[in-house]
């Protein structure tokens, strides 16, 4: 695994050199944890940096008041995570599993009637579940486990999108209370970040539907059926090249921090600068920033900075 620094140092054709100022801007600030946030025009986002993942997701939900101003009691609650490669938890091509634990512990200690993980994964659905770690923390931690590869469990709906007008959607993200998108903050060869939006095309039986239609106005489109409760994007270590799925550990960088938001477009714009991106490159971000679906100029959203180290 590289550092942080080895990163900016060796990785300009990864625009590192762009990445140094959203990193300032996004997690530098020094700071106690905020006390619960007022009521704002702008939408919130939360960039902790520097604890365990544990304590970042702690600080940063204190920031909104606690787990209990999402779930409450006899609610279900579905934690959909970036689940899609058989990879172990180092690679940075999954979600961490002590973070879909951690989420998982915090619903039930709630009083949460169920939390549900699933994603409908790109390699083979039992040993991609094994090997990130996720199912056994997980389950280890009270959720129930969902098989993603199963048909019986997607419904056709229609979406009223400007391209994706109906697919088959998980069932859990129709009718489960809360629903809490863990995507991993990575590179990706096809549309140069992965994050919070196009975590959600893992929620959709048959993926050929969104490259039919567009991938990228397909992926906004999905938050007109539905937004996630709240995005948490593990960015504790980005897989910054040859992702989706990465090669080796030598792909990932630490930056051992968390970005957390309600809107998915805002989240999804400074894991890119995190990244070394102008949002406005990413066209899926750019998208459901037109169709106001999300804020993607930073300076409109009210950072809130936390660093915990």
């Amino acid at each position: 695994m590289n550092s942080r620094r080895d990163f900016l140092k060796h990785s300009l054709a990864l625009g590192a050199a762009v990445a140094l100022t959203p990193w300032r801007r996004l997690a530098a600030a020094e700071g106690a944890i905020p006390t619960p946030a007022t009521p704002a025009a702008r939408p919130i986002l939360v960039a902790v940096r520097d604890g365990s993942r544990t304590a970042m997701l702690d600080a940063a939900l204190a920031v909104f008041g606690g787990i209990g101003a999402f779930v409450r009691a006899g609610q279900t609650v579905l934690i959909k995570p970036n689940i899609g490669w058989d990879a172990s938890p180092e690679r940075g091509a999954n979600t961490h599993p002590e973070l879909v634990a951690h989420l998982t512990t915090l619903c039930l200690g709630a009083g949460a009637k169920s939390v549900s993980i699933f994603d409908n994964t790109c390699d083979p659905w039992e040993q991609t579940y094994e090997h990130s770690g996720i199912a056994a923390a997980a389950k280890a931690a009270g959720a129930r486990i969902v098989n993603g590869k199963d048909p019986s469990l997607y419904r056709e709906v229609d979406i009223p999108g400007v391209r994706l007008k109906r697919a088959q959607v998980h069932s859990l993200v129709l009718d489960s209370d809360v629903f809490f998108n863990l995507p991993v903050l990575k590179h990706h060869s096809g549309t140069l970040i992965t994050a919070a939006m196009k975590n959600l095309m893992g929620v959709i039986w048959d993926r050929r539907d969104y490259h039919m239609h567009d991938l990228h106005q397909s992926i906004a489109d999905f938050l007109t059926l539905r937004k996630p409760t709240l995005n948490i994007v593990d960015a504790y270590h980005p897989l910054v090249r040859n992702g989706p799925r990465g090669r080796t550990t030598d792909d990932v960088v630490e930056m051992r921090t968390l970005l957390v938001s309600p809107d998915p477009v805002a989240v999804d714009a400074a894991g890119a600068k995190m990244l070394g991106h102008d949002p406005a490159r990413i066209a899926h971000i750019r998208i459901g920033a037109e169709m106001k679906l999300g804020v993607m100029d930073l300076e409109q959203v009210d950072i809130r900075r936390i660093k915990l180290g």
